[in-house]
């Protein structure tokens, strides 16, 4: 069955490049029905499970689109050459044809078509290549926002942030998180708002930079109806046992529901953070009256309670 597939491929191949040819009573290369037999070739070498083969049939295909001027064919050959790669395990290859691809979208007036490649990519190289998936996400929603498509754009910035944090990129975290919450306030989805601002706080204080989360928990005053959240409540009460050096404080807050049932990356934020001064506890120890025996349990401790159910 492959070989049978594999001649058929290279049939398409050989048709295709007749109709290249110019010739005394042809002078101009047939470029339409080229693109055909090599479109053809490469269905068939992949059949065959020869991506190499597939992925080069592609590719011509892709140059005779664009010698037709036909860019939104020849930007979708050059995408399934990239998912050629894919197959081959090539992926920061298929990312630069997927990403060649998008711009040729974006040429032809079809952004949509753009952002959808651009996520695919994104997808495609996350675990492998996390800096530059986050890259991708960000190219992504400013096609999106551009189109004004405010709800897709802010999805993939939540993907980009998620990234980011996981990373321990803070900084950029930070201001990744910060767009997020300026398109959901645009858009009126106040809840999320309060979210982000949990995720903003919580990201400034790995950053350790406390003035900066207390000024995102007062700038979100003015967010309707943040100010008498329990979102806010909560904050206020973790900014304070931050500033007091108060563990204990901290992470009963950081253990809450509210805060271990937010996205994952953000909830490991939470479970993982410590008080200036190394998490000293300020409260009182247990009763002497208790055995001697019976030691109250380390911060270390509690955060490994909670550390398997959020992996």
């Amino acid at each position: 069955m492959a070989a049978q597939k594999i001649n058929e491929g290279l049939e398409h191949l050989a048709k295709a490049e007749k109709y290249l040819k110019t010739g005394f009573l042809k002078w101009k290369p047939d470029y339409d029905s080229a693109a055909s037999e090599y479109g053809k070739a490469a269905v068939a070498f992949k059949n065959a499970k020869q991506f190499e083969q597939a992925k080069d049939a592609c590719l011509r295909e892709a140059v005779a689109h664009e010698n037709n001027r036909a860019l939104f064919h020849a930007a979708k050959a050059y995408e399934q050459a990239g998912m050629m790669l894919k197959e081959m395990q090539k992926l920061p290859e298929a990312v630069q044809l997927i990403e060649k691809a998008s711009m040729m979208y974006l040429e032809n007036g079809t952004p949509d078509t753009a952002a959808m490649a651009l996520e695919r990519a994104g997808k495609l190289i996350e675990n492998v290549d996390p800096e530059k998936a986050v890259q991708l996400y960000q190219q992504t929603a400013n096609v999106f926002e551009n189109e004004e498509r405010l709800r897709q754009a802010v999805e993939l910035l939540g993907k980009a942030s998620r990234l980011l944090v996981r990373g321990r990129r803070f900084d950029e975290a930070a201001l990744s998180i910060q767009k997020e919450k300026n398109i959901y306030k645009e858009i009126e989805n106040y809840p999320t708002c309060y979210k982000k601002t949990i995720a903003q706080v919580l990201v400034h204080l790995h950053r350790n930079d406390y003035v900066a989360a207390e000024r995102c928990v007062r700038e979100s005053y003015s967010i309707p109806g943040f100010s008498g959240s329990e979102d806010c409540a909560a904050l206020e009460q973790l900014l304070e046992g931050y500033d007091q050096q108060d563990q204990d404080q901290v992470s009963e807050v950081c253990n809450s529901p509210l805060f271990k049932y937010m996205d994952n990356d953000y909830a490991k934020l939470g479970l993982s953070l410590v008080v200036p001064g190394g998490g000293i506890k300020k409260k009182s120890a247990a009763p002497q009256a208790k055995s001697e025996g019976a030691t109250a349990p380390t911060a270390e401790e509690d955060e490994d309670e909670y550390a398997g159910g959020l992996c």
